[in-house]
């Protein structure tokens, strides 16, 4: 199934997204958010945006402000107004019931969402969520793996290696296995995509900024653990087993803290869940969508 390409104006910016529409929509149309580095709506969510439209769920993935095929804003990328611009993407889609899902950076705007707007969302799925640990990493070793990223961010040697990395196809691939751990789906298309990603689009300038609005010192400016219990949206945590960058122990916290949340972790899997294992991570979202309208149903 082809996806439709449109053009959203919103209050503070305008972006480009994917849309993929079924031929009989049945279910909740979905908001599909993507994550940081060189990222966009296609590469994240071009398997599992068709998925969903078959099985009767109309599905809008926008690319976020400076990545993929949107133009950067005006407003520094920081997290606050990420999560004002989820409500001013729901808005201009004219949603009522919905889903809202995301990875990474994605995860965490979700989040942000559906505490800045309690109720609105009918059901959520957070994948490799950010915003659920104080620190870039835990322990001691953590602490200065933390503080050694905020001096190479603030100094802008972060942003120098990374338009490096970002340009040597060998060194990218070698870091795209930590991101999806299954070889076969860590193909030569998809570093082909990554690099053009990379090399044509602001994506790592602006994640860039992000990162040094959320690296402070010696922890993460955004944390939403001790906010999850006033969450009440339905919500399931999808998580790699094998993500180095957020420890599956906190994923399990945050899924007990949610009144309403589940845990699907999969197997061998790294940060970049659905590219490593879309055989799992689709049928876990599309049981999560069934489950929301079952309940509906019987209401």
């Amino acid at each position: 199934m082809d996806a439709r390409r449109t053009i959203i104006d919103l209050p503070h910016a305008t972006v480009s997204a994917l849309e993929w529409r079924p031929t009989a929509e049945t279910g909740l149309p979905v908001l599909l958010l993507h994550g940081g580095g060189a990222d966009s709506a296609e590469l994240s969510w071009g398997e599992v945006g068709p998925a969903l439209a078959q099985a009767g769920h109309r599905v809008v993935a926008p690319d976020l402000p400076g990545f993929g095929h949107s133009p950067r804003t005006a407003w520094p990328l920081t997290q606050e107004l990420l999560v004002r611009h989820v409500g001013e993407l729901v808005d201009a889609l004219d949603l009522t019931d919905y889903a809202i899902a995301g990875l990474s950076l994605g995860g965490g705007m979700t989040v942000g969402h559906l505490l800045d707007q309690p109720g609105r969302a009918r059901t959520a799925v957070l994948l490799g969520c950010y915003g659920l640990m104080p620190r870039l990493a835990d322990g001691f070793r953590g602490r200065i793996t933390h503080l050694t990223s905020f001096l190479l961010l603030r100094s802008g040697l972060l942003a120098a290696m990374t338009r490096s990395y970002a340009r040597n196809r060998s060194a990218l691939e070698r870091g795209l296995r930590d991101l999806v751990r299954n070889p076969e789906a860590r193909t030569p298309e998809l570093v082909d995509a990554v690099l053009a990603e990379a090399a044509g689009g602001t994506s790592l300038e602006t994640f860039g900024e992000w990162q040094r609005d959320q690296v402070l010192w010696n922890r993460l400016r955004t944390v939403y653990t001790d906010q999850l219990a006033g969450i009440r949206t339905p919500t399931l945590l999808v998580h790699g087993d094998r993500d180095t960058g957020v420890p599956l122990a906190r994923i399990e916290t945050a899924a007990a803290l949610l009144p309403s949340g589940s845990l699907r972790p999969i197997p061998g899997a790294g940060h970049w869940v659905q590219r490593d294992r879309p055989d799992l991570v689709i049928p876990a979202m599309l049981e999560q969508l069934r489950r929301d309208d079952a309940s509906t149903a019987r209401s």
